[in-house]
């Protein structure tokens, strides 16, 4: 009984897995010893599966990091997983190269000096990149979002992984670096909630009725669509100014985007609204004295 199981293992082993054995060991195989390269079928073989198990992994990551997004951010990331699988495609060739008994330090050494060179070419284009993944993940900024950058406002309407865009208030398209987001200073004016305060300045003459000043303006916010009922528009005397008491009528609005054409329709009533009620906008004046030598 015991000869005939150590029969078995010796035909296992010298007949099934020596049959193996010699079918992995198939391939290219040059030279001796140290500086031999043998690149065969088993290695081949190693490097599918290494490279489908990889797949498979950054798959579950990619899912397990974006199963809670929307599909239109699940799908920015596309990009950047494709990325991935090159470079780990790129590791896994030179490792086999390498268990082939090929000498790759000539490849890995350029290949270094080139990604280098890349990584201080592309500095720029990878913090964008990285800006709109933080974007992506946090929710600091969304569609729909009124902004201010660099100036510039603007209500964005696309984010994508590198860049956001939006439309400014004379239609034009706004083309934001992601890496702006994350380094520079940026008014959100829509993040918390979508009501604005915005305020309107105007100047009257000195001695004119303050009362009857702040009255008109209140009338003015009372009558303007776009202005909120709640909270209240209100009135602040802000100033004694060079030439003029300064008043400023402050309001609030839910379209901020349109803050400009909503000040200037307010300008209007004011201005009329003070020409009815004899209440003069000054403008700025200087007495100049002259004063002749003696001679």
């Amino acid at each position: 009984m015991q000869k005939g199981s150590e029969e078995l293992k010796e035909i296992i082993k010298d007949d099934i897995w020596g049959s193996i054995k010699e079918f992995l060991d198939l391939g290219f195989h040059i030279g001796q010893g140290e500086k031999s390269i043998n690149l065969t079928l088993g290695l081949l073989l190693l490097l599918t599966v290494a490279l489908v198990a990889t797949k498979f992994l950054l798959k579950w990551l990619r899912y397990l990091l974006t199963r809670k997004m929307e599909l239109e951010d699940q799908q920015k990331f596309t990009s950047v997983f494709k990325f991935t699988n090159y470079v780990i495609y790129i590791v896994a060739v030179l490792v086999t190269l390498s268990a082939a008994g090929i000498d790759i330090t000539l490849v890995i050494t350029a290949s270094a000096a080139l990604f280098v060179g890349l990584g201080l070419a592309l500095q720029e284009l990878f913090k964008d990149v990285l800006g709109g993944i933080f974007i992506i993940i946090d929710k600091s900024l969304q569609v729909g979002d009124v902004v201010e950058v660099d100036g510039k406002v603007g209500k964005v309407f696309e984010i994508k992984l590198r860049t956001t865009r939006a439309i400014t208030r004379d239609d034009k398209v706004l083309i934001l670096p992601n890496h702006k987001f994350i380094s520079d200073i940026v008014y959100n004016y829509t993040q918390n909630h979508k009501t604005t305060r915005e305020k309107v300045s105007v100047g009257v003459a000195y001695g004119s009725d303050v009362v009857l000043v702040t009255q008109l303006l209140e009338q003015v916010a009372a009558s303007q669509k776009q202005i909120l009922k709640n909270p209240k528009p209100f009135v602040l005397f802000d100033d004694f100014g060079d030439s003029a008491l300064m008043f400023s009528l402050n309001f609030f609005t839910n379209d901020s985007f349109r803050d400009p054409r909503i000040k200037s329709e307010l300008r209007y009533k004011i201005n009329a609204k003070f020409k009815e009620n004899n209440i003069s906008i000054p403008f700025p004046q200087r007495d100049v004295h002259i004063i002749q030598s003696k001679s």
